[in-house]
Order: structure tokens, then C-alpha cells, then sequence
């Protein structure tokens, strides 16, 4: 059993929607994989009394709080219940705030969600998020002929939340899962071979990922799931896959979201 605390929750608090601070805390426990944080989100605080509420439930929890508060006065009054609760409040956007005033010489809006704007841009990225979630694990494959990218691979090769974080980058995503007791969709050699990625990834690595996942779910690690012989027969079953349909195929192991999906960017734009 690990010595490493495991039960880390992080409050991401916002007088906006709190997607910034939610993407900043994914990329930070990126570096702790493969434990993972779990993120809270309050959402559009108005005032000081629903900031006490999330503070008090900080404080119950042992909790990290992160928060993105525009207004002056919800960041004065974050400083002071952290003070007086013993919380630990990171403030992700006040100091950068001041910073720029100064610089600038320009006092800030101090209008929450200005990076929200209903524009064209937001749409889109809107339709590519239902995109992903719509035709998450093949759930539905008349999206991989629909998709501008479709990630294939084996459990646990961060599938899906590769579709979440390139569908903020407006890519519409459809994952598919390649199990070798289920027949791959006949549309992944329909489509261009270079809208298909394949997601591989190191035994070992898979072996730990998997197992801590069945511990996750209460479930014994020594499920055949995460032996290192089933692992060996799904990454060849995979692999034959990838080879016939002939697509670009990255190992995964190590990397974090962010970086595999720039990547994943780079090889369609230039595709």
C-alpha cells in the first residue's frame, strides 16, 4: 500500500463558469498520475456567503481550494475565510490581474466569463464537447465518419479524455475502444486514414494504470484486466488494427493529456 496520500480533493471556485481553473488543476495532477484529484467545482459565487459555504466544506474536507475570482471584493473576502479557516487558497487570477493593472495603467472590467463570449468560436467549441461525449466509446460509430479526428486504442490509453480536451480545441472527437473479443466498426476503414489515431502504450505502464483503477472501483488488482499477459494480447490485437487501416499510432506512456493532443493537433493541420 502506498504511503502517498490519495484522497485529494480540490475545490475550483469561480464568479464565471470555473473552466479555467478546472483545466489549470487537470494539468497539475497530470504530474501526480496515476492519482487523481478530485475537482470540485462552485460555480457563479455572487457573494461572501456562498464563498463561507464552499470554504467551510473545504475546511470539512481537508480540501485545496483554487479559485478565479474577478471581482475585488469576492478576492478580498476568499483571502480572509482562507485566513480564518486554516484553508489552503490558491488564487490563480488576482495577482495577474493587479499585475496588468499596473502595467497598464487601466483598471480591469471586473465582468466574470468576458472569456465566455457567445461568440462563433464558443458554438463551435460547444457542438465539438456534445460531439465528443455523443460518440464517446463507439458508443454510436456513425460519428467516426463524421469526425474530424478518431482515437483508437485499447482501455485506459486516455481515449477519452483526449476527445474532451481536443473538442475544446473545436476538433469534433469519436474514440473507439479496440477489444480483441469485439469486431472493430467497419466505418474505421472507410474513412481517411490520416483522420485515424492510434493510441498505444507501454505493458508495464498499462499494468499500473489498470490496476490502480480496479482498486479505484473496490475491485482485486489481480483481475485478468490488468495481468501483463492480457495487456500483451490487446496492444498486438491493436496493433493489427492500426497496421490494416495504416494510420499514425503514438505511444502514450508518460505523456501528459495536453501534450499528446498537441501532437494529435500538429499531425492533422499538417496532414
Amino acid at each position: 500500500m502506498s504511503a502517498y496520500e490519495r484522497d485529494v480533493i480540490v475545490y475550483v471556485v469561480s464568479d464565471s463558469a470555473g473552466d479555467t481553473g478546472d483545466l489549470v488543476v487537470r494539468a497539475a495532477a497530470a504530474q501526480f498520475h496515476p492519482i487523481v484529484p478530485q475537482i470540485r467545482r462552485a460555480p457563479f459565487i455572487a457573494d461572501e456567503a456562498a464563498l463561507a459555504k464552499v470554504m467551510e466544506l473545504a475546511r470539512s474536507n481537508g480540501a485545496i481550494v483554487l479559485y478565479t475570482l474577478v471581482l475585488p471584493h469576492l478576492r478580498e473576502a476568499m483571502v480572509r475565510l482562507a485566513d480564518t479557516s486554516g484553508v489552503e487558497a490558491i488564487d490563480l487570477l488576482g495577482t495577474l490581474i493587479q499585475s496588468l493593472e499596473r502595467k497598464t495603467g487601466m483598471p480591469s472590467r471586473q465582468e466574470p466569463g468576458l472569456n465566455h463570449v457567445l461568440d462563433e468560436d464558443y458554438f463551435r467549441k460547444v457542438e465539438a464537447v456534445e460531439f465528443a461525449v455523443k460518440y464517446d466509446d463507439a458508443r454510436d460509430t456513425t460519428g467516426i465518419k463524421k469526425a474530424d479526428i478518431v482515437l483508437v486504442g485499447v482501455s485506459r490509453t486516455s481515449k477519452t479524455p483526449l476527445s474532451m480536451y481536443l473538442a475544446h480545441k473545436k476538433y469534433k472527437v469519436a474514440n473507439v475502444p479496440l477489444v480483441p473479443e469485439l469486431k472493430p466498426p467497419d466505418e474505421l476503414f472507410t474513412i481517411p486514414k490520416e483522420r485515424v489515431i492510434g493510441l498505444t502504450i507501454g505493458v508495464h505502464y498499462l499494468n499500473v494504470i489498470r490496476k490502480e483503477r480496479l482498486k479505484a472501483l473496490g475491485l482485486p488488482d489481480s483481475a485478468s484486466y490488468a495481468t501483463s499477459e492480457r495487456i500483451e494480447r490487446e496492444l498486438a490485437y491493436a496493433k493489427a488494427i492500426t497496421d490494416r487501416i495504416g494510420c499514425f499510432t503514438m505511444d502514450v506512456s508518460h505523456r501528459a493529456v495536453e501534450e499528446t493532443a498537441s501532437i494529435i493537433m500538429e499531425r492533422i493541420r499538417s496532414s
